[in-house]
């Protein structure tokens, strides 16, 4: 049965070949699909996902986008019912048939995309970093860099994701947008816990930009200090600093509305900080009090101070060591 079977195959791979040789690529498509389906049932799943890579390839070489699309479809499936994990492997693969899709085929690529990051999400909740950054370069090549960013975030590349930010910021910015392009950049990064990447894209872009080239305050801008003393904060988990930056820094973060939610978020990642019990409750400052003066009552039995003195007593100590805009 297993000599039969082997057999059906190679006739099958026979009449594949002389169909592309032909330019018959409906019944070569045709005859791909039947060996899919024929090495699912054997489990040949090794053979298959590379069988499937190289058609797909081949297909959108010819402009046969629609053929190729559905084959990278096929390689995900086998890639997910041969239980893969080795993402990092595949993502060059997966990123290299996205790229040949090209971008005037929107509806293919992106169910494409879409499913190659739900298969990469193997104990990682927005996808597998190498995949994205595949996929961010790929868009950064074709300008796209709305898409590239969004990538790039979801990244573990902090030096990619700088030099992209500095080429969109020139290019598609404002001049007093300088800083603006990099905040968003390194507060997203905290709230998805990836401290690393962070420091590292902020790094790049303050000692790249043409703008800045530097990488250690004072700065000009106060929001680039504040970005830099918050990574640093983040680094030492001490909430009486945050509070103090968040408070020197109001101006600053009220440039952009969104400012508050992603340090809401970090005060809880990195802080300890409860989420507010109310939404008419005091805010991101008001919530950031409340709980420094909560820890206050755990650590000491003397009398408590009153908020404004507290906030002010805590400002002082904190500005003695560290200058602030």
């Amino acid at each position: 049965m297993a000599a039969a079977g082997c057999r059906g195959v190679s006739r099958v791979l026979e009449k594949l070949e002389n169909s592309i040789k032909n330019g018959d690529y409906y019944e070569a498509h045709q005859m791909y699909r039947t060996l899919n389906f024929r090495y699912l049932g054997q489990k040949k799943y090794n053979d298959l996902k590379e069988l499937l890579y190289q058609g797909s390839v081949l297909f959108l070489d010819v402009d046969q986008k629609t053929s190729g699309a559905d084959l990278g479809l096929l390689l995900i499936e086998a890639l997910e019912k041969s239980e893969e994990k080795d993402c990092d492997a595949w993502s060059p693969k997966l990123s290299n048939i996205f790229a040949k899709i090209g971008p005037d085929h929107t509806t293919e690529r992106e169910h494409f995309l879409i499913q190659a990051v739900k298969w990469s999400s193997q104990g990682n909740t927005y996808g597998n970093p190498t995949l994205h950054q595949c996929i961010a370069k790929i868009y950064w090549q074709e300008l796209n860099y709305i898409q590239a960013r969004h990538h790039y975030i979801r990244s573990h590349d902090g030096k990619g994701c700088a030099k992209l930010l500095i080429e969109f910021q020139m290019t598609k910015g404002f001049k007093s947008e300088v800083d603006l392009f990099i905040a968003q950049a390194v507060l997203q990064f905290l709230c998805m816990s990836n401290r690393m990447t962070a420091n590292q894209t902020f790094t790049t872009y303050t000692e790249n930009h043409p703008k800045i080239k530097k990488n250690r305050p004072p700065f000009l801008l106060p929001l680039l200090n504040f970005l830099w003393f918050l990574l640093q904060a983040v680094e030492t988990k001490k909430l009486q600093t945050f509070a103090v930056l968040c408070e020197q820094y109001q101006m600053s973060i009220k440039r952009d509305p969104c400012y508050i939610q992603y340090l809401d978020k970090i005060a809880q990642i990195f802080f300890g900080v409860k989420p507010p019990e109310k939404k008419n409750s005091g805010g991101l400052f008001g919530n950031l009090l409340e709980n420094f003066l909560g820890g206050l009552d755990d650590d000491s039995d003397e009398e408590t101070p009153q908020p404004s003195q507290s906030r002010a007593s805590t400002s002082r100590q904190i500005l003695q060591s560290t200058d602030l805009d």
